[in-house]
């Protein structure tokens, strides 16, 4: 046996409103113009009142006994109810949550990248779990791990707070950010004048020619330079130069 068919979206059944004659009531308790009662009309009666005031009959309360219609004109009836739902939107609590993942050894600059997208977050009313996840003999110096997170805390301290210290949960150590109130909130520094968001940039690519040491950019107005092609070139000789991993002492078993 088939099930009946089931609406695609109820919310939309919730929020109709019915007027004039998809009113299914005998009788309606009728509030007028100036918004105060009239009195308990047959729906007839009702409709025929709303059309000699030029407004039309709305349904505001289909639950009641009799249900409440009102006399308004539905269009600005529906300006209004608009304006209250975003005005509720507007003092609701985040119920979005984004995540930014950070690592113990993770470079000054993605760091900025990292940081400058959770301010973005926070400042569109968004919660911000800060996750870092140790790898390896990192566990063993949990010290460097924290550090990163607690400088991230600080550093989105004029835009969200956290709900409570960074805990360590197996290899990882979670924090979770809320967004301050809008008037405590200091302004998002990415946004433009008007409050919109900056486009986003178009970053050159760089071609590799093999056999040669040179590179191409196929960036307009960008002239070939060379690029380093190991990781011994770009850290100078060292492949740990940006690690805090890398200055700690070592001890050689003799």
């Amino acid at each position: 046996m088939s099930r009946p068919f089931s609406p695609r979206s109820p919310a939309s059944a919730s929020s109709f409103v019915r007027v004039n004659g998809k009113i299914r009531a005998r009788e309606v308790r009728v509030i007028g113009i100036d918004g105060k009662p009239i009195g308990i009309y047959a729906l007839g009666d009702a409709i025929s009142l709303a059309r000699s005031n030029s407004v039309d009959l709305v349904e505001v309360a289909p639950n009641a006994t009799p249900p409440v219609c009102r006399l308004v004109d539905f269009g600005k009836y529906r300006y209004e109810q608009s304006k209250k739902d975003k005005e509720a939107k507007k003092h609701q609590h985040a119920n979005k949550v984004k995540e930014i993942q950070l690592t113990a050894t993770i470079d000054p600059h993605d760091f900025g990248v990292k940081l400058s997208h959770a301010i973005d977050f926070l400042c569109e009313e968004m919660k911000v779990k800060v996750a870092l996840r140790f790898r390896g003999r990192e566990m063993a110096h949990q010290e460097i791990g924290t550090g990163v997170v607690e400088k991230f805390i600080q550093e989105v301290t004029p835009y969200g707070h956290p709900d409570a210290p960074p805990k360590l949960i197996g290899k990882g150590l979670n924090v979770m950010l809320s967004p301050l109130p809008r008037n405590k909130r200091a302004k998002n520094p990415n946004a433009l004048a008007d409050g919109s968001m900056p486009p986003a940039t178009v970053t050159p690519t760089i071609q590799v020619v093999e056999g040669s040491t040179a590179k191409k950019a196929t960036s307009s107005g960008s002239s070939s330079a060379k690029i380093p092609t190991n990781a011994a070139e770009k850290s100078g000789g060292s492949n740990f130069a940006n690690s805090p991993f890398s200055q700690l002492d070592v001890k050689v078993a003799q």
